[in-house]
């Protein structure tokens, strides 16, 4: 980053936060305290007004605002891609706010920045997930959720978990407090206390029914952030196969999402995976057929031949 870009991204910073420090800024930027110094004299001197408290940082006084700044053409994609991706992923109200945004940003761009930000646009496109019958739905979870997180209120849902209870039971009632979404693998997720476990507790949208928000509040634990939020991990079972190297690719574009590692070895593609339980990759593991070999554990591999046989007897 040159000199000019890096002063104009220093005033965006200090726009965006009240007080930065010195050392904050040079973190950011990958360059010097010494430079960062620099930086601030040349736009004190170009009439920037930056004030400097000892001990705390730089702020620019009260009331200073830098006029909208120019968009390149690859900031420009990057802004009507990020509202193409909201339009499809996001529920009605921001999918129509997304759609304004992009003419708003393409009305203020500079003819020739247009015109090459639609033919670069052109060459990209976001695949939606076509037919899946319950993104309609998701979407509107969407933002039955993120309404009930912003008022603070808890929602109950019958839920379908991926795996049987140890009663082999798949669905379950539940109210919980929600603090967040995030979009996990192609799907959104609630992060949210649940009253039954008594602890947070994830759930993918697509497989909840009947959602309700409910009359009842809740508070926001004042030290929970969900940028920060790292959920606990307890896939304490190791598993490891080993795939044909005719295979070898396609086992790597699967990206399983319990997949550690991926090691080419002389015989194949030695895989290993992290599970809470086994049945969590037993149908991964049967999908390949006898491409793919279980090296250990022995009970997934007696797992694997019992359903082998069950199958024989079927056909």
């Amino acid at each position: 980053m040159n000199k000019t870009d890096r002063m104009l991204a220093i005033v965006l910073e200090l726009q965006q936060r009240k007080v930065v420090r010195a050392e904050d800024l040079a973190s950011i930027f990958e360059t010097s305290v010494r430079t960062i110094y620099r930086d601030i004299q040349a736009l004190s001197e170009s009439g920037v007004p930056v004030m400097g408290a000892p001990g705390q940082g730089y702020s620019l006084m009260e009331g200073y605002f830098l006029p909208p700044v120019m968009f390149t053409v690859e900031e420009a994609v990057t802004l009507l891609i990020g509202t193409d991706f909201v339009e499809q992923r996001f529920d009605p109200e921001y999918g129509l706010k997304a759609r304004t945004s992009s003419k708003k940003i393409e009305s203020i761009l500079p003819e020739p920045v247009r015109a090459d930000a639609s033919r670069v646009r052109k060459t990209m496109r976001l695949l939606s997930p076509g037919n899946r019958v319950s993104l309609g739905e998701e979407k509107d979870y969407v933002e039955i959720v993120r309404r009930a997180i912003l008022q603070e209120r808890k929602v109950e849902f019958n839920y379908v978990k991926k795996m049987p209870d140890s009663n082999g039971n798949r669905k379950s009632f539940r109210s919980a407090a929600p603090y967040g979404l995030a979009f996990l693998q192609g799907a959104w997720t609630l992060i949210a206390w649940c009253d039954l476990r008594q602890g947070i507790r994830h759930f993918r949208l697509s497989r909840m029914k009947e959602l309700k928000v409910l009359e009842e509040r809740f508070e926001m634990p004042p030290n929970f952030d969900l940028e920060d939020y790292r959920p606990s991990d307890d896939r304490n079972l190791r598993v490891q196969v080993l795939a044909n190297p005719d295979i070898a690719d396609r086992v790597k574009e699967s990206d399983n999402y319990y997949m550690e590692t991926l090691e080419e070895c002389e015989d194949g593609l030695l895989v290993s995976f992290r599970v809470r339980q086994l049945e969590e990759i037993l149908q991964w593991v049967l999908g390949w057929g006898s491409n793919v070999v279980v090296l250990e554990p022995e009970s997934f591999r007696d797992r694997i031949r019992d359903e082998g046989e069950k199958m024989l007897k079927r056909y």
